[in-house]
């Protein structure tokens, strides 16, 4: 799909952005922290990134999931095909990225929403980049411990349930970054407004517990967002997170 966009935004935080799905890249020396890998389309453009950071695929020490939408971990088959390495996300999304249970928009789902701005031609590009085939983690497991994770980048797991019933963000502390995967966003090719927001219902398991993630947000100590989904966006946290409560 590519080559992707990679900004070092903080010292060891690299934001990689492909056009449709973003992944980060956390870096500790000559190890990486993996978090997210995009569509099963992707996985040359998360390699590439790897090698952009000066590293490479056997550096990865782990992958660590916000969510097991398969443009969240549709690259990891691939990638385990060449490295092995651990994948780590919270209890419920672990068993999600094993599909014991799916909870994903389904083509219907697509189909009846046909009719919003830009619905159509990003339909048309994620089924280009492999968003229907089957993907799933057998090997996903829980974080092996509560709180900060022994890691490059230190990330710390933020339960946000609502986009997934595991869904997580990860926060780290000393760069003041919170990487929010899709409980906030700040653009996406089915919306016409920029700047932080929520994914349209339909993405979502359960949009009203979305909404409360926001407050989850608030409370932590950051002024870099990367999300899920569109740019960088800079800005104390909790202000993104009253921008999109109130134009929910």
């Amino acid at each position: 799909m590519g080559e992707p966009k990679v900004t070092q935004v903080a010292d060891g935080v690299h934001f990689a952005e492909s056009g449709s799905v973003n992944w980060v890249l956390l870096t500790d020396g000559a190890a990486v922290t993996l978090v997210d890998c995009g569509y099963p389309a992707d996985f040359p453009a998360v390699r590439h990134s790897v090698e952009a950071t000066g590293h490479r695929l056997g550096d990865i020490a782990a992958v660590l999931l916000t969510h097991a939408h398969v443009d969240h971990i549709g690259g990891l088959p691939a990638l385990l095909d060449e490295v092995d390495v651990p994948v780590h996300a919270t209890a419920p999304e672990a068993a999600h990225a094993r599909r014991e249970f799916l909870e994903q928009a389904t083509p219907l789902d697509v189909v009846r929403n046909l009719w919003r701005p830009g619905v159509l031609p990003w339909a048309v590009h994620i089924v280009q980049s492999g968003a229907l085939k089957p993907v799933k983690v057998p090997t996903a497991t829980p974080f092996p411990v509560e709180g900060r994770l022994d890691l490059p980048g230190a990330p710390v797991p933020v339960a946000t349930p609502g986009h997934t019933t595991g869904h997580a963000v990860y926060h780290l502390p000393e760069a003041g970054v919170v990487i929010t995967g899709d409980t906030l966003v700040s653009g996406h090719p089915t919306s016409i407004k920029r700047g932080p927001q929520l994914l349209h219902p339909f993405f979502s398991t359960d949009q009203e517990q979305v909404v409360i993630a926001l407050d989850t947000l608030a409370a932590l100590d950051a002024d870099v967002v990367l999300p899920g989904h569109g740019g960088v966006h800079r800005g104390p946290i909790s202000e993104a997170a009253a921008q999109a409560k109130r134009g929910r």
